[in-house]
């Protein structure tokens, strides 16, 4: 994603669309990053010179629709659509421009990773334990059905669930991070010590699989939890930026 932001030196309208943009930034949740021209200079690109000022370009799109018009020298004036008028842009609008330059696929990934990352421990925490010496010779039987040799894995499936729940509580730790919401997370590390205690401790079926469903509605309270929005710093929004900057 491309974010630029047109205007002239001695525009005063500027301060205020710059501190419009950081706070969408911060609303949706996209990386703030953007590019700075400022009309008048030799190292601004020429379609720069076509928009008035304040301007913001998302992947080359005025996010208010206005079609570049060379020779353009004026502040320019936005309308949010009832009759109403504004010197900068509607922090709406930017971060609908914003969200909908952002790609789907991409907005998902970070979600199916979250969700892949947490099934090992919910395959872990499903196997039963072959604590039963006289059932040996019956799975042994029904996994060479299948060409698959029999392993008395029981001494390792303690610490494996263990490393596997602790991968899932890692992963929710990340998100409630980002939205700043430790719901998930509570509920998560609740649902593995309820997983850790049914299945080793009391060996209740109905109390691990219990957990199972708890971590599962976790992970999925985690992905849909929305980011939180950051509160920019106060030279970015008072308006303390040197506006000559032309890049950021």
């Amino acid at each position: 994603m491309i974010v630029e932001l047109i205007y002239d030196g001695d525009c005063p309208n500027v301060r205020d669309a710059r501190s419009q943009l950081i706070k969408a930034f911060a609303q949706t949740g996209v990386l703030p990053r953007w590019k700075e021209w400022e009309r008048s200079s030799p190292e601004s690109p020429d379609y720069a010179s076509a928009y008035g000022s304040p301007t913001i370009l998302v992947n080359g799109k005025d996010i208010a629709g206005v079609v570049a018009q060379p020779g353009t020298m004026a502040c320019r004036v936005y309308s949010d659509g009832r009759g109403n008028l504004s010197r900068t842009p509607a922090l709406e609008a930017i971060c609908l421009a914003l969200r909908g330059a952002t790609p789907k696929q991409k907005q998902s990934a970070g979600r199916w990773r979250s969700v892949a990352a947490s099934l090992p421990a919910f395959g872990t925490a499903l196997l039963p334990k072959l604590t039963c010496p006289l059932c040996f010779p019956a799975y042994a039987a029904i996994l060479s059905a299948f060409g698959i040799e029999f392993v008395n894995y029981t001494p390792y499936l303690l610490p494996l669930t263990a490393v596997f729940l602790a991968v899932a509580i890692t992963v929710l730790a990340l998100q409630a991070r980002r939205a700043r919401n430790i719901v998930p997370l509570a509920l998560g590390v609740g649902a593995s010590l309820i997983v850790l205690f049914g299945k080793f401790s009391f060996e209740s079926d109905w109390l691990t699989t219990g957990g199972v469903v708890l971590l599962v509605a976790a992970v999925v309270l985690g992905n849909r939890s929305k980011l939180a929005a950051t509160v920019p710093c106060a030279a970015c929004t008072g308006g303390e930026a040197d506006p000559q900057v032309n890049a950021h």
